[in-house]
Parts: C-alpha cells; structure tokens; sequence
C-alpha cells in the first residue's frame, strides 16, 4: 500500500458536497441571525490582523451582497459545477469577512477557510461517474480534520482542565437546567469525569477511526460526542462540521457501499493531478503542524498571554472573564481622562477584547489616535486590565505602568503583559 496507489473517490466527492451544503447553511445562518448588521455595520472601529487593516467591510449594503456571492459559490460546490473554482472563491471572500474583525475569531471559521484552500487543490471527482484518486488525497483530508482534534486534545492536557476541573466546572454548573442530565452536572466529581473525557476522547478519536475494528464505535461516539456539546455550549455550526468532516474516515469507498454499487477499481479512471499539487499540500500540512507550536517559543501560560493562541486549534480549553479602563494623559499639561471601551466599541467587542492583550493593545492606539485628533500632544495611554482565568482570582494582566500607544504588536514576546499569578501550580 502506497500513498499513491489509486483508491475508490467516492468519500472525496462526498466531502465536497458535505462541505458545500455546511458553507451554504453556514453562510445563511449569518445573515438570519443578524450578523451581518452586528458584526460589519454597527461597529465604529474593528481589530485588525497584522498586516491586513486594508481589510474593511463594504459600504452600503455590500456585505449583504459578499454573503449573497457566498451562497452562490456554496451551490455551486454542492453541484459541483466549477468546485475547485467555488471553493477558491468562497474561502477567498469567507476569509475576507472574518479578517476584517479580529473580535470574530473562531476555530471552525478559520477550519473552513483551510478546508477551501485543500478543496481548491483537490481534484473534484462526480459521484455519478466513479473514479479513482491517488491515496494521499484521502489522507490529507484526513489530516486536516485530525489535527484539529489531535492539537484540541494536547491543548486540554494542563494542570487546570486535568486536577481542578476547570473550566468544565464552571459551564456544567450554567447548565444544571439540561434536560434529564442537569442535576448531575453540579455533583463532586462529574466535572472530572467529563473533563477527563473530552480530553481522551480528542486524542483518541482518530487513531479509533482509522483502526477498522474500532470505526464504526469511534464514528457513533463522535456524533453523540458532538450532540451533545452543540447542546450544551453555543458552538455554532463547529459540531455539526465536524461530524459531518469526518465520514473522510471512513473507508473510500464507501458511499457506493452504503448505495450497493461495486465496481472494480482497475475499471475506474483516475483524476489527472499536476505534479506540484503534492508538494504544495505537503508543504501546508508541515506548516499546519507548526503553527499550533508556536506558543512554545513565548512565556508564559498561552491561555492567559494569547500570544500563539490564534490558529492552533484550543478548541473549548478556557474561561476568561476581564475589565478594561483606559487612561489618557497629556504629559505637557499633565490633563488626564479616564475611557470606557464602551465609548469606541460595541458590547460584543468589548467583552472580547477585555481578556485579549493584542486587542487590548489596538484600542490604546484606537483612543491615541482619538485624541491626538482632538488636539492633545502625544497622548499616553495606560490600561486598568484584571482578568480571571478559569475560575482563579481575577488578576492584572496589563503593566498599569506601560505607555500602550507607544508598544506595537509583533512576533516577539510582549514585556508589557504581566505573568499569570495562577501559574504557581504543584
């Protein structure tokens, strides 16, 4: 067995179809939800990535019309009409939209831009006609949804989720009210139990999908698994994603199995892959590989810096909770203020960025700014920032003593973020 012996292609142009149906609900969902409107229109000010604050939402009703071209390009993988096209083109504007707010993050949006970029390399093999593919295009699908559980369980493996519980403690206790199951969650131990299996089950998934004996258990168990914390958490279209993701697992075969339609693999033709399509994909997955370590190279507790947090897949591994107060002093007249986030930001925004050092940083330029247009001379912006962790004392997490607006956000360690006083574990 080889990573290029042909295989049957049918799980391969399930997935797309799968994925294209997901995108199309996805993309809906935003718009009947009001997001639109909440996240592109109301907001005065937006957080921006590095390198990317050329990314603004349209004027008028453009956004309403990007999510219109979204669906569009969602159809179209669902029929498989121009798939690698469709889903070039919907990451391309899918991406667009969540780069021009850093408030929005989620795993499963950045999830989907990494599977458009897979699928766009792809070939698009028809159901109707069946044909092969080269076996390593099955495994790099494969890869991309088993390091989001691989690095998901490595993630839960710290002194916080495994010997105190936290923060599973503190949301089943919000969640005593579930249907049959509530009381439970608020009895000593249960919180272990369940902690300790999310953890065992993200590192152990994989390897039981891809073990035949054990696949059609590890299959029943994700969906239960994954019902379950789409019930329990606001996870939004995250659970369904990947239960649908990772029928990938299966045997390649296997749509034609479940419709009793053998065919031989020597009579199928095969997809024609240009020669530089692997070396780019084996490219990506190292770089997929590495980007969910690069916490490791900056100090401090990643969950409480957030510096190499973003993109690495610490799917539900904290609870943050923050408070923002923003001075500004004049130093020639020595005039002070004191802002509220909620003078610039909505409250969703707010909310967020409290715990967030990069954001926090973005705001003291955003008032810096603000008042520099108002006529002060170089304004010097400190924060009041405290923040409590899963459920430990809320703690100061920003220098007091730092002038912000004269710091910028970079690759390095940011000096200006205070050690995590909770880090004194046994």
């Amino acid at each position: 067995m080889t990573v290029t012996e042909p295989v049957d292609a049918g799980s391969v142009a399930v997935f797309r179809r799968v994925f294209g149906a997901l995108a199309l609900i996805a993309t809906v969902r935003f718009v009947a939800m009001g997001e639109v409107a909440t996240f592109y229109e109301t907001p005065s000010h937006f957080f921006h990535y590095a390198g990317f604050a050329w990314v603004k939402p349209w004027p008028g009703g453009g956004m309403y019309l990007h999510f219109a071209a979204m669906a569009v390009l969602a159809v179209m993988m669902i029929a498989n009409r121009a798939p690698r096209f469709a889903a070039g083109a919907f990451g391309a504007l899918f991406a667009y939209a969540h780069l021009i707010d850093k408030t929005n993050y989620l795993n499963h949006y950045y999830l989907i831009i990494c599977l458009c970029f897979v699928l766009t390399l792809l070939p698009a093999p028809a159901l109707r006609v069946r044909s092969t593919v080269p076996r390593w295009v099955v495994w790099v699908l494969r890869a991309q949804i088993g390091l989001v559980y691989v690095f998901g369980g490595i993630a839960k493996l710290t002194y916080d989720w495994l010997c105190t519980a936290q923060p599973m403690s503190i949301w089943l206790s919000a969640n005593s009210d579930f249907p049959l199951l509530g009381s439970l969650f608020t009895r000593s131990g249960v919180a272990f139990v369940v902690s300790w299996a999310g953890m065992l089950f993200d590192l152990a998934i994989v390897p039981l999908l891809l073990w035949r004996r054990s696949r059609a258990f590890a299959y029943a168990a994700l969906i239960v698994f994954h019902v379950m914390t789409a019930r329990l958490f606001p996870l939004g279209m995250f659970p369904w994603i990947m239960i649908a993701s990772s029928l990938i697992f299966l045997p390649p075969d296997w749509p034609y199995r479940l419709l009793r339609r053998p065919a031989p693999l020597r009579a199928l033709p095969a997809a024609r892959i240009p020669h530089a399509i692997p070396r780019i994909l084996a490219v990506y997955i190292a770089l997929q590989l590495l980007l969910p370590l690069r916490h490791f190279a900056y100090p401090g507790n990643v969950l409480w810096t957030e510096q190499g947090f973003r993109f690495a897949w610490h799917v539900m591994v904290m609870e943050k909770d923050g408070s923002v107060l923003l001075h500004v002093r004049e130093p020639a007249t020595a005039r002070h203020w004191d802002v509220q986030p909620g003078a610039y930001l909505t409250r969703y925004q707010t909310r967020m960025m409290a715990t967030q050092p990069d954001m926090i940083l973005e705001l003291a330029h955003i008032v810096a700014d603000d008042f520099r247009a108002r006529g002060v001379v170089d304004p010097i912006v400190t924060v009041d920032a405290f923040v409590s962790l899963n459920g430990h004392r809320r703690a100061r997490l920003i220098d007091p003593a730092v002038d912000l607006a004269r710091e910028s956000d970079g690759v390095n360690a940011a000096s200006w973020i205070l050690p995590n006083p909770s880090e004194a574990q046994p």
